[in-house]
């Protein structure tokens, strides 16, 4: 009985879980830690960024920088962050996409067959 119980909670838990994560995405999402330093690579692959106020859900400022699908958080206070957020502020840097360039044949003329 008691294995049964704990396995209805775990999955009530984790229902519940889904559901408030669906229902208050923005809840879920806030940086708790930001760090003070940051390495110029880190910035030149940034794919996009938001601006974490310190009010409502989140309580804390941040800048969270999204690269290959993981998040950074980091000091809004930081001089090179905030220079790197004025100069792209209409822009966010891509990765460049890798143009298909034309590979030239070479075409090898034969000779004449002999009959």
């Amino acid at each position: 009985m008691d294995v049964n119980l704990v396995t209805v909670l775990a999955v009530l838990a984790v229902a519940v879980s889904q559901t408030s994560e669906t229902l208050f995405p923005g809840a879920f999402n806030c940086c708790t830690k930001i760090s003070d330093e940051i390495p110029k690579g880190i910035l030149r692959r940034v794919e996009r960024f938001e601006i974490q106020k310190a009010d409502g859900l989140c309580h804390l400022e941040a800048v969270i920088l999204y690269i290959e699908g993981r998040k950074f958080c980091v000091s809004p206070r930081i001089r090179k962050v905030k220079k790197w957020m004025k100069k792209n502020k209409h822009r966010i840097p891509r990765k460049k996409p890798h143009g298909s360039k034309q590979r030239r044949i070479r075409i090898i003329k034969r000779k004449g067959k002999k009959q």
